[in-house]
């Protein structure tokens, strides 16, 4: 399974990145939000996590032009965890939402959480 990190902050990024690689992902990585729009529509992922504050294009940006293309599962990833941020998220479509600061076990057990959803959604009878 392809997963595609969209982060400014190489020592977030790089941390995620060994975590979902144990777990047998493979991982790419963009630095803002312009690079990570133009890998998630040229590429296939099966998941994207998307930090919402980014240089370029912020993630709410990005969302709301990927899903005039494809409905890959997103986890926004913010330092702020606000109300009206999650609404925002949830109503563009993203699938979660992660408060920095986070343990990288939280968000490999929530990419598995959603990825199992997304399965069972594509397939309900198996």
């Amino acid at each position: 399974m392809r997963i595609l990190i969209v982060e400014d902050e190489v020592r977030i990024s790089n941390l995620l990145r060994m975590y979902l690689k144990r777990e047998s992902f493979q991982v790419d990585v963009a630095e803002n939000g312009d690079d990570g729009l133009n890998l998630a529509i040229q590429e296939v992922y099966d998941l994207i996590i998307l930090d919402i504050f980014l240089p370029g294009k912020d993630g709410f940006m990005v969302l709301e032009e990927l899903r005039k293309h494809n409905n890959t599962p997103v986890l926004f990833l913010s330092a702020q965890n606000a109300a009206n941020d999650q609404k925002r998220g949830h109503d563009l479509g993203a699938s979660g939402f992660i408060s920095k600061p986070f343990s990288p076990g939280e968000v490999v057990s929530k990419v598995k959480d959603v990825l199992e959803q997304t399965k069972i959604a594509e397939h309900p009878s198996e």
